[in-house]
């Protein structure tokens, strides 16, 4: 085994397959990071629960001290069962229904972050209706191009997420009639895996031009939320276990511009989370086609989407074997021909009951599991 992220052979070969295990120390020591240099600042992060939302993990990112960035209802209830504090909740999404809206209310969040103004004037609705006051800050679309998938992009104009920058002046023509609200701040999200930080600095020069817009309004944010979008190194992950917390902080420390005591925000899922995990499944059969060599294992796209949703790459080992180098498609059970974590992969000679490792699987892995073709989903292993 190539690194020491995760268990001897010995232990795994215990394990029921397909599992999730998850490095425990390492989560703690990324979390670690990412507050020390997040509080250089005077900066709060909040843990992006979509990433993965397993219940052990949840709990140890809130006793960690962090926030939770929710995009739901019902991740709103795992984060205040995990033990996060109700006004470190920060609210997102383009479709609010009324009942996750309402439960928001009833737990006073720390704040919506409202995507259209046609989701602001049910707010205010139901705000009023509650007796309550909203905090709210407004999702913009900064139109800033982010070097990532397509499918992951989230802050071009055509993004279905956010309020475009030419429909800003009329939201905010509008907040002075709403009185259920109160406007506390600016959003911006532009897209996950994002390793270049170049793109982040786009960012926050967009950033810096909306508060001046705002400032032409007498609006000034009193906390601006920059998203999250830090990548991980999916390529070689035991190079660089922890993302550059360093750089990433510092970067928008230099070129974001800080009004007075302004709260700055930052909602990071990934970059904590995403080398903590692996998924381990077991070879099922070697299978010698006509024109190429399948390793199918037990694992699936049940287990792991991002392969077959957007093409993802991760780094697939065969622990069980120092045997010479060979080229396989490494494939799941699945009865869909986009069930294939990798295509001509080299491995180490793969036999029946081999044990292959799929690292970086921490985010967007377990938090995506279905149970399609009735597959059942086993116990994650934590160490």
């Amino acid at each position: 085994m190539s690194s020491s992220f995760f268990p001897p052979i010995a232990t795994l070969r215990e394990l029921q397959t397909p599992c999730y295990i998850y490095n425990t120390a390492l989560l703690q020591q990324t979390l670690d990071t990412a507050q020390s240099e997040a509080k250089k600042y005077g900066y709060e992060i909040h843990y992006a629960i979509k990433a993965n939302y397993n219940p052990r993990l949840l709990r140890q990112i809130a006793a960690s001290g962090l926030g939770a960035d929710c995009v739901s209802g019902g991740e709103i209830r795992a984060a205040l069962d995990a033990g996060f504090a109700f006004d470190k909740i920060v609210y997102a999404g383009v479709g609010k229904a009324d009942w996750e809206i309402e439960l928001a209310l009833e737990k006073e969040i720390l704040c919506f972050n409202v995507e259209s103004l046609a989701e602001l004037l049910v707010i205010n609705e139901l705000a009023g209706k509650h007796r309550k006051k909203a905090r709210i800050a407004l999702r913009i679309n900064p139109d800033v191009i982010a070097n990532t998938h397509h499918y992951i992009v989230t802050g071009m104009k055509e993004s279905k997420f956010g309020i475009n920058l030419d429909k800003l002046n009329e939201v905010l023509c509008q907040l002075p009639a709403l009185k259920n609200v109160s406007f506390e701040g600016i959003h911006c999200h532009i897209g996950s895996q994002i390793t270049n930080l170049d793109n982040f600095y786009g960012l926050c020069l967009r950033v810096n031009e909306i508060q001046k817009q705002l400032a032409s309004c007498n609006l000034l944010p009193r906390h601006l939320n920059l998203g999250g979008g830090l990548g991980i190194n999916y390529k070689t992950p035991e190079q660089k276990v922890i993302p550059d917390f360093a750089a990433f902080f510092q970067l928008f420390d230099k070129h974001l511009k800080r009004y007075g005591g302004q709260r700055i925000h930052f909602e990071l899922g990934r970059s904590l989370v995403g080398q903590c995990g692996a998924l381990l499944t077991k070879t099922l059969y070697v299978k010698e086609g006509s024109v190429k060599k399948f390793a199918i294992v037990d694992a699936g796209m049940t287990e792991l989407l991002r392969p077959a949703l957007y093409q993802a790459y991760h780094k697939i080992e065969n622990i069980s074997s120092d045997g010479a180098l060979e080229v396989y498609d490494v494939v799941g059970p699945v009865c869909e021909s986009t069930d294939c974590f990798g295509k001509a992969i080299t491995l180490n000679a793969v036999a029946r009951h081999d044990l292959i490792l799929i690292y970086s699987a921490g985010a967007y892995g377990e938090s995506m599991a279905s149970h399609y073709n009735c597959r059942r989903l086993q116990d994650s292993f934590f160490y």
